[in-house]
């Protein structure tokens, strides 16, 4: 039985019903109390009504810290995802509450961040608002719908082709030798990167023990599509890991991925390569692999690619060698 109650200029509805907690929301009108009332009560009856109030007390700052705290350390990549989520965290959005979120509230951020940062970062930040307000609905008991779901994303620009040549390989490499303050293990992890077309995080977590230099392999314990893969190695692989130096810790790299990055983009700038980033490694590698290896399937168990769509990213043919071919 639905009760009404004029307070503070507000009717106020309360909605009793027994094995349900109490519903209670105000209103400028009693009109439009008793419709919410009657909405209610018969939502209760056919049990399709469900409770918004934890998605009132709720606000999307707070769910962004759950998942923080409570999701995110069982996932690849944690370490750099913690870091973007603690800094969407501190947007003006996230003091809103989940169920006073709505396709233009989205929608403004969206335009303010694109206004900031590139198109593929705020698709990337969308990406994740709108998984962690889905694992709040599955999960967490927040019964609400998902705005992200409604808000147009932007266009990304055309994935990067960057391949290094022969002569600005070498001008890097030399930018990456290890005097004065430069770090010891740059050189190495570039070639590694360059004869094996390993991503970045699967050579920070290569290990000795997962090293076969007789059998010429590398056994990556967990990439990117979850699976684990055995990458072979070129002579000049075998022969680069041959001579490195071994810490004590077991990792073939002991360096972190944030060290990494930044010994990498001013070895960059030194080399005069503005435009490079340690990814585009990965392609060079594969565009290079692919000469030896013309075999897309042989290809794809090198670089880990599951899908030939997404091969083809990184695959780049010379239109010339392609003629050459063709006779």
């Amino acid at each position: 039985m639905a009760t009404f109650r004029f307070r503070s200029n507000r009717w106020q509805a309360r909605v009793r019903r027994q094995g349900h907690p109490e519903q209670t929301r105000s209103f400028l009108t009693h009109k439009e109390a008793e419709q919410w009332a009657r909405a209610v009560e018969a939502g209760i009856d056919i049990g399709s009504f469900i409770s918004p109030t934890r998605a009132n007390k709720t606000t999307l700052g707070d769910l962004v810290q759950r998942y923080i705290a409570e999701v995110l350390p069982r996932m690849k990549g944690a370490s750099e995802d913690s870091i973007r989520l603690k800094a969407i965290c501190r947007r003006p959005i996230c003091k809103n509450s989940i169920s006073s979120l709505s396709p233009a509230k989205i929608a403004e951020y969206r335009d303010i961040r694109l206004s900031e940062v590139a198109a593929g970062t705020v698709v990337r930040e969308l990406a994740y608002l709108s998984s962690i307000i889905n694992h709040g609905r599955r999960e967490w008991g927040i019964h609400t719908s998902n705005p992200v779901a409604l808000v147009r994303k932007p266009t990304q620009p055309k994935g990067r082709e960057r391949v290094l040549s022969l002569a600005e390989r070498e001008r890097l490499l030399l930018e990456l030798q290890p005097t004065g303050r430069r770090n010891t293990w740059m050189p190495f992890i570039v070639i590694l990167a360059l004869e094996t077309a390993m991503r970045r995080g699967e050579l920070l977590a290569l290990c000795w023990a997962d090293i076969d230099l007789d059998h010429k392999t590398a056994t990556l314990q967990m990439t990117k599509n979850g699976e684990s893969r055995t990458v072979p190695l070129s002579t000049t692989a075998v022969q680069t890991l041959a001579s490195m130096p071994r810490s004590v810790c077991g990792a073939v790299f002991p360096i972190t991925a944030h060290a990494l990055a930044a010994n990498f983009d001013k070895a960059a700038k030194r080399a005069g390569l503005l435009d490079l980033r340690f990814h585009d490694l990965r392609h060079t590698a594969i565009t290079n692999i692919a000469r030896k290896l013309p075999n897309l399937i042989e290809l794809a168990a090198v670089s880990g690619h599951k899908s030939l769509k997404m091969l083809q990213r990184y695959y780049h043919p010379n239109a010339q060698d392609l003629a050459r071919k063709l006779g």
